[in-house]
């Protein structure tokens, strides 16, 4: 579920529609997080559809380790891709605000996180020399995404979390020890790894 504060916009034709903010959101807040409402289609299922619903499932999803793919039942779908995003996933199924978003910023998340098979070219951004999310960007960046995520939460305890009741319960202690400072974080890493 994404956070309550954004809304669909459009970006340009390159790119197409986005998630922007409608009101302030600090850093460390959960804008998004994985909940009961996605649906999960099999692996089997999506090869077995015709090609343009394959490719729309394909382009609107992302797919778990054990190979199904997840379709967000709201806009968060819509979320895209920077180099220098303000949205971090963490190991814990939900991503931070990685710094503050203000009141109209687009949401932006890293798909190199994502571990797509296939590498894509991505529109030129400022600021960074990088014009490609790689099939193994996560094992080159996941020490960089890492740090943007424990930046992030410390923060998390001292901003209002409208998603929080929605951390899984094998989630909770962790997260919470982890915004306490009394446990490390875990890797992104681990969701390639388990």
């Amino acid at each position: 579920m994404i956070h309550p504060d954004t809304e669909l916009r459009f970006v340009s034709e390159e790119v197409g529609v986005g998630v922007f903010a409608t009101k302030f959101i600090p850093k460390g807040t959960i804008v998004w997080i994985s909940d009961d409402l996605d649906i999960m289609l099999d692996e089997d299922y999506v090869d077995s559809l015709d090609e343009i619903r394959r490719e729309m499932v394909i382009k609107y999803t992302y797919q778990e380790n054990n190979g199904d793919y997840i379709l967000h039942w709201d806009h968060s779908r819509y979320m895209n891709h920077s180099f220098q995003p303000n949205c971090i996933d963490t190991a814990y199924e939900f991503q931070l605000a990685a710094r503050d978003i203000n009141l109209g910023e687009q949401l932006t998340c890293e798909y190199g996180i994502l571990g797509d098979d296939e590498d894509f070219e991505c529109v030129p951004e400022e600021g960074t020399s990088r014009t490609s999310v790689k099939a193994d960007d996560y094992l080159n960046y996941y020490q960089e995404w890492d740090e943007m995520a424990r930046e992030a939460f410390k923060s998390f305890n001292h901003v209002e979390q409208p998603l929080k009741y929605l951390i899984k319960n094998e989630f909770i202690d962790k997260v919470n020890a982890v915004a306490c400072g009394r446990e490390p974080l875990d890797s992104i890493l681990t969701l390639f790894t388990s």
